[in-house]
């Protein structure tokens, strides 16, 4: 049983009732009196896949040329088709290639594709994000390499304006993973070279004349423009219990910044002793106003519930199951989006 939390302090919040279907207190079976049952981990992995599925843009081009695609949100990639090779054989023909981008906390939550960036010290930290993107080639089925720099053009609009203290930085999928079913988390590294300089990040006029930023990156996979949060407050870690039955494997929780539209953090470490979530990096600043967000599925929606937060010193938050609602991916998302 959970006893050990009640050693740790208690905040107290407010709950946003934004919901397409809200449970009653003491509702704990469905309409045919079955007791609830937690979700599977393949069910909320399945949401999760199925949310990136939907976000994923497709195009071609032949290898003989330059291919040059515009996404649905007006971001421009450029691919040197004969600097392709497969298998270390030059690419002829037809090229399939898949794009992804992300630029708001809503979607980073559906596809947990949130904005926790590799500190110095190994640690994880926060980043405010000018744009998430994943890009990759093949033919035929089998992936592709490319030999020379793609160029990438970001209108700055998508996040709120330009930012010059923005830098390039390279996801990886799954690294620090405990789950045994979908390893699908991400974390970022500032992308450097050999001699410790960073690619350009540069600032001009896009393909609709608004300011944007330009970049170039030779790998495929996922690449993200940011910058880490600053706030000269003192920091902390932070505790959080969902509901019973719920764990890093079939759940996951969430922090939003106030103000911080284009960021989402994610507490990466589940504690099966104490059943508790947490940020154990300690880098929340003590004084944040935030949201505490606790996701999970229900019957192929989103099983959620969202806490307005002030942090303080060590705090613990608590989910109950009573305080949680179901919503779509496009409830969700809004819900998100719609944060302060």
């Amino acid at each position: 049983m959970k006893n050990t939390r009640k050693l740790f302090g208690m905040i107290a919040m407010a709950v946003i009732t934004l919901a397409s279907c809200s449970r009653e207190e003491g509702d704990q079976t469905d309409e045919q009196g079955v007791p609830f049952q937690a979700a599977t981990p393949q069910a909320f992995a399945g949401l999760k896949l199925d949310a990136l599925a939907e976000l994923t843009q497709n195009f071609q081009f032949d290898a003989s040329g330059m291919g040059v695609f515009t996404t649905a949100n007006g971001t421009q990639i450029s691919i040197n088709g004969t600097c392709l090779t497969k298998n270390g054989n030059a690419v002829t023909g037809q090229v399939a290639v898949e794009i992804i981008e992300l630029y708001d906390r809503g979607n980073m939550l559906l596809t947990n594709k949130t904005t926790m960036g590799r500190t110095m010290d190994g640690g994880k930290d926060i980043l405010i994000s000018g744009g998430e993107f994943y890009v990759n080639a093949t033919q035929g089925g089998e992936q592709l390499t490319l030999g020379c720099n793609m160029q990438v053009i970001i209108p700055v609009d998508l996040t709120g304006g330009a930012d010059t203290a923005m830098s390039l930085w390279k996801g990886t999928v799954g690294e620090d993973c405990d789950a045994t079913i979908a390893c699908d988390d991400i974390v970022w590294d500032e992308i450097r070279d050999e001699e410790g300089n960073m690619p350009g990040i540069e600032i001009g006029k896009g393909v609709t004349q608004g300011d944007a930023y330009y970049t170039f990156f030779q790998e495929f996979g996922w690449t993200n423009v940011d910058r880490f949060a600053s706030d000269p407050r003192p920091k902390t870690g932070l505790l959080v219990d969902v509901p019973e039955g719920f764990d890093d494997e079939n759940s996951a929780v969430y922090i939003s910044y106030d103000g911080e539209p284009n960021a989402l953090a994610f507490l990466d470490k589940y504690d099966d002793d104490l059943e508790l979530f947490s940020e154990h990096y300690g880098q929340i600043p003590i004084g944040l106003e935030a949201h505490v967000i606790f996701v999970s599925e229900d019957d192929g929606n989103w099983l959620y519930a969202i806490k307005g937060v002030t942090i303080v010193d060590n705090g613990t938050i608590t989910f109950d199951l009573t305080e949680t609602a179901t919503a779509s991916d496009t409830q969700l998302k809004a819900l998100i989006n719609d944060l302060p």
